[in-house]
């Protein structure tokens, strides 16, 4: 029963399968994408909804700032909806409250700073009522009061609201740092592009500079390109506002009065993976990878952009839910984060999991906090003892990539 299950939710997930890279689809790819342009329909001409934005995010008094990545909870109408590939013990009550369930002890136990939920957040084509699941969805971190932020997957928009709509729908919950587009960008495509700057120790010397950047966007669902099949990808127009973005963050951060040698690291989330994710095999990366690379079929060069860039030193995606993996190219770690929601495909006894990223800071030669040192991470399991695994550096000043 759990076969079949995974068998029909994997093939409602992957309607449009992508294709291998074969040199001649890559190459036309690249030329059509010089000309394609910008669907003005997908693109933020439209004033952003108002919304009450949380204090500044800023490293706690211990010089840690903790994130909590929720990938693909698929949450459609709660109680009512069942759980998908699950071991015969839990089938019976569980649902969509399990997820709920999940989020609750997990944020019990790691105590994050902030929460972001990395797409197909909802799955929408299961939902009755959108608005109404996308609340549930969110219910648990906004009863705990922790900031939060969100991006859009290829199934949020699937039901009774467009994905326009569901992003502004986020945009008004309470808690959330999540914003409809960047206001200085007149026309860019997707809902969901933002940055926030996490500030340093309240009272330190690094008080007003951004010491982590943490990017947002929207990877798409399909594409809308013809003669380019499956998953959609990240625009030459959010491309441009990632650079100019991350020019003026390290331009500030390397400038009086408090002048720093190199820019503050950075963090990019988004649901689809690149391509890039594809270029790992097990001696090489950290954790699962028991699902394929379903990245779009064309490589629209955002990982070069992101290395021209400089900043980024992780990435952080969802949407192949049996991938929980880190591997490190080229001074970028690439991350899955691991199925989250048990109405989302999975696997039977491979335990529902979230990834916890933490930033921690060096102290100056005066005993006060400064800089970003280190970034870590690990994953906890939704089993008994919600079981930490896999933890390992991401990245540090003086090495990146080593496990603990």
């Amino acid at each position: 029963m759990a076969q079949a299950s995974s068998v029909v939710s994997i093939n409602r997930r992957k309607r449009c399968v992508s294709l291998p890279f074969h040199g001649f689809v890559v190459a036309l790819a690249v030329i059509l994408l010089c000309f394609v342009p910008i669907n003005v329909s997908a693109a933020a001409r439209r004033e952003p909804p108002q919304q009450q934005l949380p204090q500044k995010l800023r490293f706690g008094r211990n010089g840690e700032f903790k994130i909590l990545q929720v990938a693909d909870m698929h949450y459609a109408d709660g109680k009512t909806t069942p759980c998908l590939d699950v071991l015969p013990s839990q089938v019976h009550g569980c649902s969509d409250l399990n997820t709920s369930a999940f989020i609750q002890r997990i944020i019990q136990a790691e105590k994050p700073t902030f929460i972001v939920f990395t797409g197909d957040n909802i799955v929408g084509f299961d939902a009755t009522d959108s608005a109404k699941s996308l609340n549930a969805a969110f219910a648990s971190a906004i009863a705990a009061r922790i900031p939060w932020a969100a991006v859009l997957g290829n199934h949020d928009g699937e039901g009774t609201l467009s994905r326009e709509e569901v992003m502004k729908h986020i945009v008004g919950l309470k808690h959330t740092m999540s914003q409809f587009n960047p206001s200085e960008a007149h026309i860019i495509d997707g809902f969901g592009n933002y940055n926030l700057e996490v500030g340093g120790v309240e009272g330190s010397g690094f008080a007003n500079n951004s010491v982590l950047n943490l990017y947002f966007l929207d990877s798409g669902d399909y594409s809308t390109v013809p003669g380019i099949p499956g998953y959609g990808w990240i625009k030459p127009s959010q491309q441009l506002w990632f650079q100019r973005t991350s020019a003026k963050l390290q331009r500030a951060y390397m400038s009086p009065p408090n002048v720093q040698k190199s820019s503050a690291p950075a963090l990019a989330y988004f649901h689809i993976p690149l391509p890039e994710f594809a270029s790992f095999d097990s001696s090489n990366f950290t954790g699962d990878r028991q699902d394929g690379i379903s990245s779009a079929s064309v490589n629209s060069g955002f990982f070069t952009t992101m290395l021209e860039a400089g900043d980024v030193k992780a990435v952080f995606t969802g949407h192949d839910h049996l991938n929980d993996f880190c591997g490190q190219l080229t001074g970028i770690q690439l991350c899955y984060a691991g199925g989250f929601g048990y109405h989302a495909y999975g696997k039977a006894g491979w335990s529902r999991r979230a990834r916890v990223v933490v930033a921690s800071l060096e102290k100056t030669e005066k005993g006060g906090w400064g800089a970003v040192k280190s970034i870590k991470t690990w994953k906890r399991l939704d089993d008994q003892h919600l079981t930490a695994i896999d933890g390992q550096v991401l990245w540090s000043k003086n090495s990146a990539g080593k496990n603990k």
